[in-house]
C-alpha cells in the first residue's frame, strides 16, 4: 500500500469531520454564543487573560499538547498492525479528541477559566474535585517520568543530538529577552531560532556528546539514567523561571519544528513513494497484550488524551476572543494531533525499513517493540527527510532532535503543571509551606516522577520503557474519560444531547478499568509491590469519580435540565466582573 495514498485517504476522512462533526458539537452540543463575554476579556489582564486572534490561539495550543506522545505511542501500537492503529487513531480523533479538547474547552470558557478540575467542584462536587486533582497528579508523574527515558534513550542512541538540544536553550532565552523588551512579533525571531538550530545539527554531528565516563566515575551504571537525572534538574529549574525568559520561547521554535515535521512525512511519503511494508494486522505471539484493551492506552496523544484537557481548560481558554473559536482551536488540534500520529504509523511501517523481513525483526515481541519504537520513528522521519535530498545521517540525527525538543518541551509544562497541582493540592489539605513555597512544590514535582523513572525495569530499558508507557497511557485516557464525565454533566445540566459525549466516555472508561485490572494482576505475579499499589489506588479513584458523577446526574433528575447562564453576554449591560 502507498504511504501517500493511505496519508490522502486520512486527511479527507479528518477534513469532513471537521467540517460536519465539529459543526454538530458546536451548535447541538455545545452551544457556542458569539455574544458570549470570554473571560480574555471580562479578566483581561495583559499577562494571563488575553483576547487573541484565533489562528494565534491555535499555534499555541497545538505546540502545547502536540508533544512526543503522538509519536511514540503509535510506533509502539504498529505491533498489532498498521491497520487497527490507524483505524484508531482516525477514529478517535474524530469522535473522541475532537469531542474532548473542544468540550474542555469550551467548559471551562464558561467557568472563568477555571482547569477542569476545579471546574469539578462547581459541576459535580467539591470531594470530586479532589479526587481529580490526585489523578492529575499522577497522571503528571507519569506524564514527566515516561518523556524523561524518552530524553535519555535518545540522547544515549544519538550523541549527536546532544548540542542542538542544549544549545537551544540559550538559544531560546536570548530570543525570549530579545521578545519582551522590544515587544517585537515572534514570528522572524523564531524561524532564525530554527534554522540556528538545524545549523547545529552539523556540528552535533562532528561533535558527539557521550558521558558514558562520567556516569560510570560517578557510580551510575546506566548512561540513561544520568540523563535522566540532568533533563530533571533542568526541568526544576525551567519551571521556576517566568514563562516568557525560556518556556515560550522554546515553544514558538518548536511550533515550527512541529510544522516542518509533518512537511517532511508529507513530501517524503510522496517524492519518495514509500510503501508500507508491516502488515494490515499482525499475528503477535500467544504472550503478548491483547489488542483489546491496550490498544486503547497504548495509543494516547493522537487518538485522545486527558493531558489535552489540563492545557485547553485553564490556559488557553484564558486567550479565547470569541467563544466561537474554541470550535476552530479544540477540535483542529485534536486533528492537528492526529496527523502527527499519522506520520508516525507512516514512519515506522513505510520509512524506517524497506522489506517485511526487515519490519518483522523490528516488532518481533512486544517488549521489543517498546524499547525500540521511538528509534524505529527517528530511523523513518529520517529516512522521509532523505528522500527529500539530506545525507541520511543528518536525516537521522534531526529526528532526534524534533523528537527530544517536543518530548523537552512536554517535560517542560508537565512539570510546572504538577507544581501547580501539588500547590492546590496542598492548600485543600491545609498544608501552607507546600501550598505557598514554590521550592518546595517544585521538589515535590521533580522528585516523585524521578523516582518513578528510576525504579522499574532495572537497567533494561525496554522493559522500563514499556512498563511505564502503560500506565502513563492507562491514567492519560484515565484521565480524558473523567474530563468527559465533567463535560457530559455540564452539557446535560444545559439541556442538551450528551450522547456524543457519553459514547466515547463509555469507550473510554471500560478500555482503561480493563487495562487497569489486567495490569494490577500482572503486577501483583511480577511482584512489583510499588507499581502495583499505585495501579490499585488510581482505579479506585476513578470509580470513586465516577460514583460522584453518577449521583451528580442522579441528582438532577426530575428537576430538569435549564439552559445555564454560565456568563454575561455582549448584550448585557453589566458587562460581568472585572478583575
Amino acid at each position: 500500500m502507498p504511504a501517500a495514498v493511505v496519508a490522502a485517504v486520512v486527511g479527507v476522512l479528518y477534513f469532513l469531520g471537521w467540517r460536519y462533526y465539529s459543526r454538530y458539537l458546536a451548535d447541538h452540543v455545545y452551544a457556542l454564543d458569539p455574544a458570549f463575554v470570554t473571560p480574555a476579556h471580562r479578566f483581561t489582564d495583559g499577562v494571563d487573560y488575553v483576547p487573541t486572534n484565533k489562528h494565534v490561539v491555535f499555534g499555541h495550543h497545538f505546540t502545547s499538547v502536540a508533544g512526543a506522545a503522538p509519536i511514540v505511542g503509535p510506533a509502539i501500537a504498529v505491533f498489532w498492525g498498521w491497520g487497527p492503529a490507524l483505524a484508531w487513531i482516525v477514529l478517535g480523533t474524530i469522535f473522541a479528541a475532537g469531542v474532548h479538547d473542544f468540550g474542555s474547552l469550551a467548559v471551562s470558557v464558561r467557568h472563568d477559566a477555571k482547569n477542569i478540575g476545579t471546574i469539578t467542584k462547581d459541576i459535580i462536587s467539591a470531594r470530586a474535585r479532589t479526587l481529580f486533582l490526585i489523578i492529575i497528579f499522577f497522571l503528571l508523574t507519569l506524564v514527566n517520568a515516561v518523556f524523561a527515558v524518552v530524553i535519555g534513550n535518545l540522547f544515549v542512541a544519538n550523541p549527536g543530538a546532544v548540542i542542538p538540544i542544549f544549545v537551544e536553550i540559550p538559544l531560546a532565552i536570548v530570543i525570549g529577552q530579545y521578545i519582551y523588551k522590544t515587544r517585537s512579533a515572534a514570528l522572524i525571531p523564531s524561524i532564525l531560532g530554527v534554522i540556528g538550530l538545524y545549523a547545529l545539527i552539523w556540528v552535533g554531528q562532528q561533535y558527539p556528546v557521550d558521558i558514558a565516563p562520567l556516569a560510570e566515575g560517578l557510580g551510575i551504571d546506566n548512561t540513561r539514567n544520568l540523563w535522566i537525572i540532568i533533563m530533571f534538574a533542568y526541568a526544576f529549574i525551567a519551571s521556576r523561571l517566568p514563562v516568557w525568559i525560556l518556556l515560550q520561547p522554546r515553544d514558538y521554535i518548536n511550533s515550527h519544528q512541529l510544522f516542518i515535521a509533518l512537511g517532511v512525512v508529507a513530501l517524503g511519503v510522496l517524492v519518495g513513494w514509500s510503501t508500507i511494508v508491516a502488515p494490515l494486522v499482525n499475528d503477535v505471539p500467544d504472550d503478548a497484550p491483547s489488542v483489546f484493551p491496550f490498544l486503547f492506552i497504548t495509543i494516547a496523544c493522537g487518538a485522545i488524551s486527558g493531558f489535552h484537557s489540563l492545557v485547553a481548560s485553564g490556559t488557553t481558554a484564558k486567550q479565547i476572543d470569541k467563544e466561537t473559536d474554541a470550535r476552530y482551536v479544540g477540535y483542529m488540534g485534536a486533528v492537528g494531533e492526529g496527523s502527527l500520529a499519522m506520520g508516525a504509523v507512516l514512519a515506522c511501517t513505510a520509512g524506517v525499513v524497506a522489506t517485511r523481513a526487515e519490519w518483522d525483526a523490528l516488532y518481533p515481541d512486544f517488549a521489543t517493540a517498546s524499547g525500540g519504537a521511538v528509534g524505529n520513528f527517528v530511523g523513518g522521519i529520517g529516512q522521509f527527510a532523505n528522500n527529500l535530498g539530506v545525507p541520511l545521517d543528518l536525516a537521522v540525527v534531526f529526528g532526534a532532535v524534533v523528537v527530544i525538543s517536543f518530548a523537552a518541551t512536554t517535560m517542560d509544562t508537565g512539570v510546572r503543571l504538577q507544581r501547580y497541582i501539588v500547590q492546590e493540592i496542598s492548600e485543600i489539605a491545609g498544608w501552607r509551606t507546600g501550598a505557598r513555597n514554590l521550592t518546595v512544590a517544585g521538589l515535590i514535582a521533580v522528585v516523585v516522577p524521578l523516582g518513578m523513572a528510576l525504579l522499574p525495569g532495572g537497567g533494561d530499558a525496554g522493559y522500563t520503557f514499556g512498563v511505564l508507557w502503560q500506565l502513563f497511557g492507562t491514567t492519560n485516557q484515565l484521565t480524558a474519560g473523567l474530563a468527559l464525565t465533567v463535560v457530559a454533566v455540564w452539557v446535560t445540566k444545559r439541556g442538551r444531547n450528551p450522547i456524543a459525549v457519553i459514547i466515547p466516555l463509555v469507550l473510554l472508561l471500560v478500555m482503561t478499568s480493563w487495562a487497569l485490572v489486567v495490569n494490577l494482576l500482572t503486577f501483583i505475579e511480577d511482584e512489583q509491590w510499588v507499581l502495583a499499589p499505585l495501579d490499585a489506588i488510581i482505579f479506585v479513584l476513578a470509580m470513586w469519580l465516577i460514583v460522584e458523577a453518577a449521583l451528580a446526574l442522579r441528582g438532577m433528575s426530575g428537576r430538569g435540565a435549564p439552559q445555564a447562564a454560565d456568563a454575561p453576554r455582549q448584550d448585557d449591560p453589566v458587562g460581568g466582573p472585572q478583575r
